[in-house]
């Protein structure tokens, strides 16, 4: 692959897989300590004042930490989050070992969770510095899905750790903790671009970070947004689909902790959704592959359509059954055609929104994601059954997928070219390597995206 020719690529793939695989350890301590310790009791409302205390408030503030990202060197940011990180993972652990819970607890793990969420719009944004336009389907398909893999197996990793240590609040401290080595080794590799390598430009950096600015600087990017069609239109899509995709995974959840036995190979607890979770990865990797090829030939419009579609359809036709066996099959189709939808809205902001305002774009992308996670939390809790299993839920998951692919292929047929035009962002839309030599790489030409855009 072209895009993985570039060292200043690799380097930041590889920042993103360590530091995603720290992230993947440390969130399965927590659901462990929380929702899968046998001294706690998990119901639906627990899980939804959990999503709530660590993905709203970050949610809220999401898109001034775009401005900043706008504003300061992505670089140091890669490298001082995640050294913040590695310090933070060890007071969550300490508070694990001491059987704390509450909003204290959510109050410290938030702070590492909204580190990494910020950590994940850096790289998103510094991405187009490292790769050439025509190359950015391949990269984001590389990035997303490596990372969701990755993440998965730092999960099963955690997991490992838990069948040789027990499920006492001490053996998840310790698991907690050796999420601080993979956050660290993300540091020293950031550090390896030079401070400039990965944007911003002067000009934007030359805007201090006041209240002010932050204000105007936000307001500036969703004008931004808001007057790219394209871009808009795939937002919009891709929240909705995260809120049923919250509420599909919340169910699976509350069922591996309420409602499932073990069965042969598949299995219920922690392990069992460790196994949902390995399938979503592997289904996601497959997206990796499909996606860019998928998105070139059939081009913006129609290939989120027919995964938003074909997700609508994996769901009404696996989701009634509520075995464990068939909802790993169901995790595996719907991890690729999530993380189709995901890598092909990638695609399309990295594409039209000019550096200038890119941080703050993929903040707002963000902020979506949490918003519609903690919807589906709440709606879960209201409407759900404590194990989980719900008729209705899987009927309504369903159709708020095909609505919204009929909704987005409207709406995409007026407003996304299959071929579409580069808007004229000036030197900042290219993609000069981002290595650590002294001398700066001349930028290459820019591609197109769509069905003939150059492979």
């Amino acid at each position: 692959m072209t895009a993985l020719a570039d060292p200043g690529f690799r380097r930041l793939f590889a920042t993103r897989l360590v530091g995603q695989f720290g992230d993947g350890v440390f969130q399965a301590s927590l659901a462990g300590a929380v929702l899968f310790d046998p001294e706690h009791q998990a119901h639906a409302s627990d899980v939804a004042a959990g999503f709530t205390v660590l993905l709203l408030p970050y949610s809220l503030i999401g898109p001034f930490a775009g401005v900043l990202l706008d504003r300061w060197w992505r670089q140091r940011v890669l490298v001082l989050t995640n050294v913040i990180r590695a310090i933070g993972v060890l007071g969550v652990a300490a508070e694990i070992a001491a059987g704390f819970a509450g909003i204290d607890f959510y109050a410290s793990a938030l702070v590492i969770i909204s580190l990494s969420r910020f950590t994940l719009s850096a790289l998103s944004a510094a991405q187009p510095h490292v790769v050439a336009d025509a190359d950015l389907v391949t990269a984001n398909a590389l990035s997303a899905t490596g990372g969701a893999v990755i993440a998965a197996a730092g999960g099963g990793v955690a997991i490992g750790f838990r069948a040789l240590l027990g499920d006492s609040d001490g053996d998840y401290a310790v698991i907690a903790t050796t999420a601080l080595v993979p956050y660290l080794l993300a540091a020293v590799i950031a550090r390896a671009f030079r401070r400039t390598a990965l944007g911003p430009s002067d000009a934007e950096r030359a805007a201090r970070e006041t209240p002010r600015e932050v204000l105007r600087g936000l307001i500036a990017g969703g004008r931004h947004l808001r007057a790219i069609p394209p871009v808009a239109n795939g937002l919009a899509a891709i929240g909705v689909q995260r809120l049923f995709f919250g509420i599909w995974t919340v169910c699976s959840v509350l069922m591996y902790r309420n409602y499932f036995s073990s069965s042969g190979v598949f299995r219920a607890g922690v392990a069992g959704l460790g196994q949902a979770v390995a399938a979503l990865a592997i289904g996601a990797a497959g997206a990796a592959f499909a996606t860019p090829i998928a998105f070139r030939r059939l081009g913006a419009v129609w290939w989120p359509t027919a995964m938003l579609a074909g997700s609508a359809v994996v769901e009404i036709s696996l989701g009634l059954t509520f075995t464990p066996g068939v909802l790993v099959v169901a995790a595996l189709l719907l991890g690729f055609t999530s993380q189709a939808v995901k890598i092909s809205v990638d695609t399309l902001v990295q594409h039209y929104v000019v550096d200038a305002y890119r941080g703050r774009v993929f903040a707002i992308y963000d902020m979506l994601f949490n918003i519609a996670l903690v919807l589906a939390a709440l709606l879960t809790a209201v409407a759900l059954p404590e194990n989980g299993r719900s008729p209705a839920a899987v009927v309504g998951i369903a159709c708020g997928w095909a609505l919204t692919a009929l909704v987005y292929f409207i709406r995409g047929r007026r407003t996304t070219p299959s071929v579409p035009q580069l808007p004229d962002h000036g030197p900042t839309d290219h993609a000069p390597s981002a290595t650590p030599a002294d001398v700066d790489t001349p930028p290459r030409r820019v591609g197109r995206v769509g069905r003939r855009a150059a492979p």
